[in-house]
């Protein structure tokens, strides 16, 4: 599927960037109110227990006890002492997590999580995604894109082709024969490449994406550099320099790479099926909370973290589960959840039962799934409220909530939003007021409410906008 597309604020220009951007990294700590604040980037949510069991000593010894997971799939480490940055770095170093280090906050690829573990069809895109990371570190232009500068590969089922990537690559499954999965006679089970919201793709031979990816990263600098306006991202590139797979292909002709150009419509090239579905509306496909069938008989424990925190405690027992019954390996989402592979039909389910145990959203019918927040009090000094609190006490009083996604924030960046539709809990100082975000005529509550009316007016404003 395509990316799903940005919707603007109608009349808003592109942003003027006069300096780099100010994203926090594993060696640029973020200063924030409850101490320092440290960001590691996992390319695709890649973890080996040995590495998961340095973040947990890191948040243990240095930290506030507990890790964050970003909608990125990344992991932060809060309540961080001034003067810890090398003891920091040091234990990343050690554990692998630190593979290039003027690269480290450029690292931000994202990969369908649960490519591999269950019975979708076959695509290498975590692969793809191992040889785009080490090309990205090898690279000495690379540290000139911004730290939020997104790279998606999505193995065709449609998940993290929605998460707005400035570079997306959606994988298609070709057999012999098929002309979808082949460039210019090439090998099938190539990809589509999508720049920032452009609808059109370049539809790339197999063993070519990852320089794919990377040229048309360049693509973004050259454009970005041209337009003078500091853009971070694809998407705040002005309208005079616009990134376009047109242009982009350019540069990958340039590059020796070989394109053919496809538009999801008016060119009477069908595009892959998730862009299909993608149109007629058909949900993204998450991983749910549970246990994930795969083939062979395997299985994958799949648990989120409720509001996207886990004490360290957690941490250690999901890291404890992959060492011994799994591979050895975990995965975060970018849905702030953590994926263990590799179990036997017999131990799956009495693992899950001690994950339940311990306070991890093991099950579709939480009332915790979907629900999400920003850090808010006592962590961020911009918030209103302690909206983590408040969201607990709310969560309390219901027993479900709505089809969409819920944010609660304690301010207007609204930090760690869902994309697509959701339903936006905004503090306001006079309590919060409730809408439905994400499209171009939003659904709000005519006044703030006090926290526990919050889950009245989220069932009342998601109904009015047509998604109870």
């Amino acid at each position: 599927m395509p990316p799903s597309p940005s919707i603007p604020p109608q009349g808003v220009e592109p942003p003027i960037r006069d300096r780099g951007d100010a994203c926090p990294g594993a060696l640029r700590l973020h200063p924030a109110a409850d101490g320092r604040l440290a960001r590691v980037r996992l390319p695709s949510g890649d973890l080996t227990a040995r590495q998961a069991t340095a973040l947990a000593d890191a948040a243990e010894r240095l930290g506030d006890g507990h890790l964050s997971l970003t909608s990125r799939g990344n992991a932060e480490l809060r309540g961080l002492p001034d003067d810890c940055g090398q003891e920091l770095a040091g234990a990343l170093r050690a554990a692998g997590l630190l593979p290039a280090e003027r690269h480290e906050r450029i690292r931000n690829i994202l990969t369908s999580p649960l490519a591999g573990l269950d019975h979708h069809a076959p695509a290498d895109v975590r692969l793809w995604a191992r040889q785009l990371d080490a090309a990205l570190c090898a690279s000495a232009w690379t540290p000139a894109l911004s730290g939020r500068f997104l790279f998606v590969l999505d193995d065709g089922r449609g998940d993290v082709a929605a998460l707005g990537g400035d570079v997306t690559l959606v994988a298609e499954s070709g057999a012999a024969g098929d002309s979808r999965g082949a460039v210019a006679g090439g090998a099938c089970g190539g990809a589509l490449l999508y720049v920032g919201d452009d609808p059109a793709a370049l539809r790339i031979a197999q063993n070519d994406v990852p320089r794919a990816a990377l040229t048309a990263a360049a693509a973004f600098l050259a454009a970005a550099e041209a337009g003078g306006t500091g853009a971070w991202r694809v998407r705040e590139l002005p309208a005079t320099h616009a990134l376009t797979a047109h242009d982009t292909a350019a540069r990958l002709r340039a590059a020796g790479i070989e394109t053919e150009y496809v538009t999801d419509y008016g060119d009477g090239a069908e595009p892959a099926g998730p862009a299909l579905a993608a149109h007629a509306g058909t949900p993204v496909p998450v991983p749910l909370p549970g246990i994930v069938d795969g083939p062979g008989g395997w299985r994958a424990l799949s648990v989120l973290a409720p509001l996207g925190r886990l004490t360290v405690a957690q941490w250690r027992l999901l890291t404890a589960v992959a060492a011994t019954d799994g591979t050895g390996e975990l995965r975060t989402t970018p849905w702030r959840g953590v994926l263990v592979p590799g179990l036997s039909d017999a131990t799956a389910a009495p693992r899950l039962r001690e994950l339940a145990a311990a306070g991890l959203i093991t099950a579709p019918d939480s009332p915790w799934h979907r629900i999400g927040a920003c850090t808010g009090r006592p962590g961020c000094a911009k918030s209103r409220a302690d909206v983590r609190a408040d969201a607990a006490a709310a969560i309390g009083t219901t027993a479900a909530g709505p089809g969409l996604p819920v944010h609660w924030s304690g301010c207007e960046r609204r930090c760690g939003h869902p994309h697509g539709t959701w339903v936006d809990v905004l503090a306001t100082g006079e309590g919060y007021r409730v809408s439905v975000a994400g499209t171009e005529a939003a659904t709000s509550a005519p006044v703030p409410v006090p926290v526990l009316q919050v889950p009245t007016a989220i069932a009342a404003t998601a109904a009015a906008a047509g998604t109870p």
